[in-house]
């Protein structure tokens, strides 16, 4: 009645596998995942391991009728077992005879499908016999109640003897198939035949049968032991001892051969592992060999509970010291002795393994969180045996079995005695580096810092490890992790009774002698140990004795292992501060030794290359180590004072470009962690309802802040100040440092020292950005970083100390000015190459970015929306921005009306300039550089032409005064003998225009007449026009003269006439200038200049009239070709520009210089003028006819000198003038004719 009433309780729906009895089946689709382990239709997923336990019917929904077909044969189903035991096992032999006969069939792709059906019949057959069986044992079997009753009908004698035939039919069924590892290659090597068709070979039919009929006899015998509650002897069988077999010993005689079956199989699989693939390649061919080591687990330790056997670790462990044994003659002979090349490593991978079975339960649901029966008595007679094996034990087998050991240290119950067994090795091995030849070595050469020693600790201590840890680790790494995992398992179960235990083992191996023993290796395993223990357990406690051991070592230990030791140290001090614990006793210690090795670092010659890189080495692990520190800690405390100690100030002189630039690197990171946590501190305080407590806290924490960014300025910020002309420190750190320490004056500024109180943001901007003497990389990068900080720039905006925005536009405008000077002297320049290569493209880059930010300024912007200046949001050129600057400065001040606003803008316009002509003079040296000559006329020209009426005021003035001289007169050009180097003569002759024109509107403009600009514009023109003039005209074009260029492009200068005027001076005074009758040097480079001047401007009758005396002269007094040309070309356009009046009349003032032309040569030159006057005479007559009178009186006077009467030849040369004079020329003939009647 109890098992019906049990059999209501479970689920027994119809419409589950109960219909279909339970086999082995690998023929599942498990590709989808959904963690589905085992077939719907095997033995765990149909739930008949479950009954089994529950003594329930196996299979409550079959066998149900009266009868049932068995091999093809109806049978009564409650007596044919009774009646026909043997014949019915006679029968399943015969069916497996039949079975192992389709395996010489062959298997071609057309009959597969046949075997297949005919193959699952079969086994079918024999299934559902076996599992017949145990249901007629659990329905119709009747227990006696007394064994010497007889019975009085013969079924039931029969039905008494049936136990006794089925334990001889059993065991005679289990010889007939003999053990899994005897069946032929070809049946093992179906475990692999996986395919989706579902369509199998005999041979994987076989091989499940086997494997269902060893599992269900074990099976029968269960249900038969708990069905009778007693030993079943057997009638035919005996054993070795000469005793009947029994059913117990049947069981167990089964179970130790389907272990040893097992073990076999997993064994061959092993032969083909690698040690490093130990974990990832698994003991079972196929899931339904898995489902079988499940059931066996789940039935041996079910039958350990009520003393029926002994449990499956028992079992397991008695097979596997099979392994070691050397003779068979140990075992009784059922079971010979397995031989394995690897007994240790198979025994650890196998147990490793099936300890992982014990996480799916009886249905075959994987539970990791499921509590594991652990098996650690015999693995701590492995771990024994695996390091006190024999000398020639490899690195590579121990790490396979530690990888193991911590793989069941993950999933049983913490374990200290392995932790000891293994400690005991390791301790005597410190100095091992545990490495494997043909493995890179990642556990110790890769450690570089102290960082990344506590990330490997750290790595150790993590609950999962990387299955790639054999490759990646040491065994001695692996043995870490397994200390970890113990004991952070034992101290969460146990408290830290264990930790005690753990601690006195491994303490009491180090002492004095031991530590003096430890090489740099064993160094390096001695702090990986106690960095775990420090990670896992008490912090302090172990620092503490790490402390104690290292004042072991001598001195002389020290000095080469000190190194390591520094990096040990450090570790600590950074696990400190990670777990927020008090790091002062640590900081004092260690600060102390990086002061006196500072101090030995700045008394070391440069040239001690040896002793100076082992010096550094141990800095620098410092200051990384402390920098880590820092930037790890939550909150900095007093203690992180001690760090920044006397040894940074020796150590800064001492340092080379490369060391400075670590140091700096350090720097900055500190002072961004001060200014981050004070920026938290502040946030902290301003939230509403702080306690007063709270208050009180925050205040002793900013307090503590305040201390450490003393200790900052103190050691930092005097060396950064005395190397800003220095160029020993990097520029670009020097900027970013000198930024930073701005950004925390302005955060903290009582924290500042007393030189730069009261205002020590613009003392330091004063400093790094406004100084003209610092070079203008560090001042570009410094003021990025300033402008940058929008809550920086407000606040000075609104500071009324400095003019912070005309202050820093003036470095600005110095840093684009100066962007082809070298750092190294003021005069040396970057090699004369291409501009775009001239300058380091990475201050090019942070140049634009300045400008940029610039732009970005208010007065900049106001300048450029009065100005109407087209404005570059995002300016790409410096040089073109500082022009546009440049324009929009002159428009706004032109655009102003009041008085006031125009003197207050020239004073603005003045500070924006600052000392703009020390900027430009490192151009200007010896050293010329083309790039820095044109930026410097160029920029310089578009100035003065730009600020042309800002220069016209006496503020502004001198200023000019001092360009023009500086730039256009310097003494190289006023010695005329000189040639100028040929770049600063390219940069003159593309500005120059520039300056005319910006002189040129200074003259108009100014606000007093001023004659000294006026000598200067001349001065400027008579220098330039000559130096730029070809020596012939044919070698180069008149129209690229830059003087000619400035009245070309004057058109938008109104007092263009006034340009034009000094020019047109200048021509007369010093390039007409006659030596009696020898002409001025390149006489016809200047009338083609003078000509090309005609053609462009419009020419004033009064320039003609200082011009043409000396055309005159040149027609007259010179015979070349090309001078006689230019010059009557020259004629033609005067006459025609004097030319006035309706009637084309002359102006008086030509024909007062023909006048006095006529008067100077006439008798001197007279048939010479008579030419001249003919060409004349040809553009226009009433000029000539207006000079008869003059040319009579000079004939008349000429005759006269001479004294010989009348000359008949010149007569003759002016009456031919005459005639080409029309009627007046006629009439004045015929007057001088009459005379001569």
């Amino acid at each position: 009645m109890d098992a019906v009433f049990l059999t209501d309780s479970l689920e027994l729906e119809l419409e589950t596998e109960w219909c279909k009895p339970p086999c082995f089946s690998c023929a599942f689709d498990n590709r989808g995942g959904g963690g589905k382990d085992f077939s719907g239709e095997s033995y765990l997923a149909s739930g008949s391991l479950k009954r089994l336990f529950l003594n329930l019917d196996p299979l409550p929904t079959n066998f149900e009728e009266d009868t049932v077909e068995l091999f093809g044969v109806q049978w009564v189903t409650e007596i044919a077992l009774v009646n026909s035991c043997r014949e019915l096992f006679h029968l399943c032999r015969q069916h497996l005879y039949k079975l192992e006969g389709l395996l010489h069939a062959s298997c071609d792709f057309g009959k597969i499908s046949s075997l297949h059906s005919r193959a699952d019949n079969i086994r079918q057959q024999c299934v559902t016999f076996l599992h017949y069986v145990k249901v007629f044992i659990f329905r119709c079997l009747k227990v006696q109640a007394d064994e010497d009753q007889v019975p009085v009908h013969p079924y039931e004698a029969s039905e008494s003897q049936l136990p006794s035939v089925l334990i001889d039919e059993l065991h005679g069924l289990l010889l007939y198939i003999g053990h899994l590892y005897e069946l032929p290659s070809i049946n093992l090597g179906a475990f692999v035949n996986q395919n989706h068709i579902k369509k199998f070979p005999p041979c994987w039919h076989l091989l499940h049968l086997h494997l269902d009929i060893h599992w269900q006899v074990l099976e029968i015998l269960h249900i038969l032991g708990e069905k009778l509650k007693r030993v079943v002897y057997g009638q035919q069988f005996v054993n070795l001892a000469g005793d009947n077999l029994t059913s117990v010993g049947l069981f167990e005689e089964h179970c130790e051969n389907l272990l040893y079956d097992l073990i076999r199989l997993s064994l061959n699989r092993y032969d083909k592992v690698r040690p490093f693939e130990s974990l990832t390649s698994h003991p079972c061919p196929c899931a339904c060999i898995k489902e079988l080591w499940v059931l066996l687990i789940h039935l041996l330790d079910h039958r350990s509970k009520w003393s029926l056997s002994e449990s499956f670790w028992n079992w397991l462990n008695k097979l596997l010291k099979t392994l070691f044994e050397k003779s068979s003659d140990q075992r009784r002979p059922p079971v010979p002795v397995i031989q394995s090349r690897d007994p240790l490593g198979f025994s650890w991978w196998i147990i490793t393994h099936v300890a992982s079975f014990y996480q799916f339960d009886r249905h075959g649901v994987a539970d990791k969180m499921r509590q594991m029966k652990s098996n650690w008595n015999f693995i701590e007679e492995l771990l024994k045996q695996s390091i006190t094996a024999q000398d020639g034990m490899l690195e590579e087998q121990l790490r396979m079995y530690l990888h193991c050991c911590l793989t069941l240290c993950d999933v049983w119950e913490s374990n200290i005695s392995i932790v000891t067994i293994l400690w005991e090795y390791y301790s005597k091995n410190l100095n091992s580096s545990f490495s494997v030849s043909w493995l890179p070595l990642k556990g110790l050469v890769s450690i570089k810092s102290p960082l990344s020693m506590l990330e490997m600790v750290r790595t150790c201590c993590q609950d999962k490890q990387d299955h790639d840890l054999y490759k990646s680790s040491s065994s001695y790494t692996i043995f870490l992790c397994i200390l970890a995992k113990v004991v952070k398992k034992a101290m969460k179960n146990n408290g830290p009774h264990t930790w005690k235990q753990v601690k006195g083992r491994i303490y009491s191996k180090f002492h004095r002698k031991r530590m003096e023993e430890l090489t740099e290796v064993g160094l390096q395993n001695f702090f990986n140990l106690f960095l775990l223990l420090a990670v896992v357990a008490e912090t302090e406690d172990v620092a503490s004795r790490v402390l104690d051991l290292l004042n072991f070592l001598k001195p002389a230990f020290l000095t080469s292992q000190r190194v390591l030791i520094w990096k040990g140290q450090m570790a600590f001090l950074l696990m400190y501060a990670q777990k927020n614990l008090d790091i002062s006793v640590l900081a004092k210690k260690f600060a102390y030794e990086f002061q006196e090795k500072a101090k030995e670092f700045l008394v070391s010659k440069n040239y001690e290359m040896v002793q100076r890189h082992a010096l550094w080495t141990l800095l620098s692990i410092y200051i990384d180590g402390v920098q880590e520190v820092f930037e790890t800690s939550y909150c900095l405390y007093p203690s992180h004072e001690n760090l920044l100690n006397d040894g940074f100030s020796m150590l800064l002189p001492a340092c080379q470009e490369s060391e400075l630039r670590t140091v700096l690197n350090f720097l900055q990171a500190i002072l961004a962690r001060i200014r981050s946590i004070h920026q938290q501190l502040c946030q902290e305080l301003q939230r509403e309802n702080v306690d007063l407590i709270t208050q009180t806290s925050l205040s002793a924490k900013e307090r503590h802040l305040a201390a450490i960014a003393s200790v900052l300025w103190k050691h930092f910020f005097s060396f950064l100040k005395s190397q800003r002309m220095a160029q020993i420190v990097p520029l670009s750190q020097l900027a970013d440092a000198a930024a930073d320490f701005t950004l925390l004056a302005a955060d903290m500024p009582s924290t500042a020292p007393s030189d730069l109180q009261p205002q020590p943001v613009i003392s330091i901007i004063q400093l790094f950005g406004w100084d003209d003497i610092i070079c203008p990389q560090i001042v570009t990068r410094y003021l990025s970083h300033v402008l940058q900080n929008s809550t920086l720039c407000e606040t000075l905006f609104h500071s009324g100390y400095v003019p912070f925005q005309s202050l820093t536009v003036r470095s600005w405008i110095r840093c684009v000015l100066q962007m082809y000077t070298k750092n190294s002297e003021p005069n040396d320049i970057f090699i004369d190459i291409n501009p775009e290569q001239a300058v380091v493209k990475e201050y090019m880059e942070q140049l634009t970015e300045l400008t940029r930010l610039l732009f970005k300024l208010p007065e900049v912007k106001t300048i450029f929306s009065k100005s109407q200046v087209e404005y570059l949001p995002v300016p790409e050129d410096p040089k073109k921005a500082l022009i546009h600057f440049f324009e929009a400065v002159g428009i706004t001040y032109r655009n102003l009306q009041i008085l006031t606003d125009k003197s207050a803008m020239v004073t603005k316009s003045l500070e924006y300039l600052g000392e703009i002509l020390k900027y430009i003079k490192p151009y200007l040296g010896k050293k010329t550089s083309s790039a820095g000559l044109l930026l410097t006329y160029e920029t310089m020209g578009f100035l003065v032409k730009s600020w042309a009426q800002i220069f016209a005021t006496s503020k502004a003035q001198k200023l000019l005064f001092r360009i023009i001289d500086c730039l256009l007169l310097p003494h190289v050009v006023l010695q005329q003998e000189k040639e100028l180097p040929a770049p600063m003569l390219t940069a003159i002759q593309k500005s120059l225009p520039l300056y005319l024109q910006g002189m040129c509107i200074v003259c108009c403009q100014s606000q007093n007449p001023n004659a000294y600009m006026h000598h200067l514009l001349g001065n400027v023109i008579e220098q330039y026009i000559g130096r730029f003039l070809p020596a012939s005209p044919n070698v180069s074009s008149p129209g690229q003269h830059p003087v000619l260029l400035a009245l070309r492009n004057s058109v938008s200068v109104p007092p263009v006439s006034s340009l034009k005027k000094h020019v047109v001076q200048v021509l007369r005074k010093s390039y007409f200038d006659f030596k009696g009758s020898v002409p001025p040097p390149r006489l016809a480079s200047v009338l083609a200049f003078i000509l090309q001047l005609f053609e462009e401007t419009k020419v004033e009758v009064s320039e003609v009239e200082l011009l043409l005396p000396g055309i005159l002269k040149c027609l007259l007094l010179v015979n070349e070709p090309q001078v006689k040309r230019l010059a009557t070309e020259n004629l033609q356009y005067m006459v025609k520009t004097c030319q006035v009046g309706s009637e084309g009349d002359p102006a008086a003032q030509l024909t007062s210089v023909f006048r006095l032309f006529i008067q100077e040569y006439g008798m001197t030159y007279s048939y010479q003028v008579y030419s001249i006057l003919e060409t004349a005479a040809t553009l226009n007559q009433k000029i000539v006819i207006h000079l008869i009178p003059a040319l009579t009186h000079s004939l008349k006077d000429s005759e006269l000198k001479w004294g010989l009467g009348r000359n008949i030849a010149q007569r003759e040369a002016y009456s031919k003038l005459l005639s080409h004079l029309g009627q007046v020329g006629q009439d004045e003939k015929q007057r001088l004719e009459s005379e001569n009647t």
